[in-house]
């Protein structure tokens, strides 16, 4: 069933998800705050809306994707008034879970349903609607969403209630960064014992070695001809998002009074990676400073 949908936020994540709302029969009216983004969005069917509020007024459903839980509070501040009672607010920016939680509240308080549904797979996820959903929120507000939701999706899954597809975002994306450090490393020793990258590659991505991090987004170019490592480790997904991740992760995981040693340090790397210059590349470009690093030490 075709629907209106105002999507706010259409950046490297949100415009090809909107597009590919589109590309399944659904009006989308777009809105972001860079002109440019809205113009590749209108490329792709979406309508430009003046404003968020313009276009919640017109809508069944409200996506958004934005960057930090801050930005998602006062843009519901800002738009929950226009919207008619009970629309249904889903948010896939990756937040706080205290942050997912309090949007849920605002949204019902005004009226409104609301469900929190961060999304994996990056960019290249995004363009070929091969996303991984999960959402947050009650049952009926998921049923609702699904079918929006599976336009942009390989797998949607129900994580439980509000703030739980928050919850296992940060989960699953501090398992990426700590695997994807753990293979560059084994990449880097590999260099210093004479292995070739695609001898360890054939080996790891075949025996108990294999993760995501390996066999999808390898970090060293040649074995995964798709990954970023061929592309000067132009992202893909940023480690200036992986360092926002892990940190939500951290924080969560401090305040849970969890023993998290690996996921901690991870949290550290990645932020000194981004501040030192590399938040704009791949995540998996971490690789390069490990190797740095070694050879500092030699």
């Amino acid at each position: 069933m075709s629907r209106t949908v105002a999507f706010v936020g259409l950046g490297h994540m949100g415009g090809p998800m909107a597009a590919n709302l589109v590309k399944t029969g659904h009006r989308v009216l777009g809105h972001d705050l860079v002109p440019a983004a809205v113009e590749t969005a209108a490329r792709a069917g979406v309508e430009p809306a003046a404003s968020a509020s313009a276009a919640v007024a017109q809508a069944d459903a409200v996506i958004t994707m934005l960057p930090s839980g801050r930005h998602v509070l006062a843009l519901y501040d800002d738009i929950l008034a226009a919207a008619r009672p009970g629309t249904l607010f889903v948010d896939c920016s990756t937040i706080d879970v205290a942050d997912a939680r309090t949007a849920h509240e605002r949204a019902r308080a005004a009226g409104m349903r609301a469900l929190d549904a961060p999304v994996s797979g990056g960019v290249v996820g995004a363009e070929a609607a091969s996303l991984t959903f999960m959402a947050g929120g009650g049952r009926t507000e998921f049923a609702e969403a699904h079918p929006l939701l599976e336009a942009m999706a390989k797998k949607v899954v129900h994580c439980g209630g509000a703030g739980a597809g928050q919850a296992a975002k940060i989960c699953n994306n501090m398992i990426l960064g700590v695997s994807m450090i753990a293979v560059s490393e084994a990449f880097v020793l590999g260099e210093s014992l004479g292995l070739s990258h695609q001898a360890l590659f054939e080996v790891a991505s075949t025996a108990s070695g294999q993760c995501w991090a390996l066999s999808a987004n390898c970090p060293v170019p040649g074995p995964v001809p798709t990954s970023p490592a061929n592309r000067d480790y132009r992202p893909g997904f940023a480690a200036s998002l992986m360092a926002k991740d892990l940190g939500l992760a951290a924080s969560a995981a401090r305040a849970g009074g969890v023993h998290a040693e690996l996921g901690l340090r991870a949290a550290e790397l990645y932020a000194e990676y981004a501040e030192r210059g590399g938040g704009t590349e791949d995540f998996s470009g971490i690789v390069r400073t490990i190797r740095n690093e070694s050879g500092d030490r030699a």
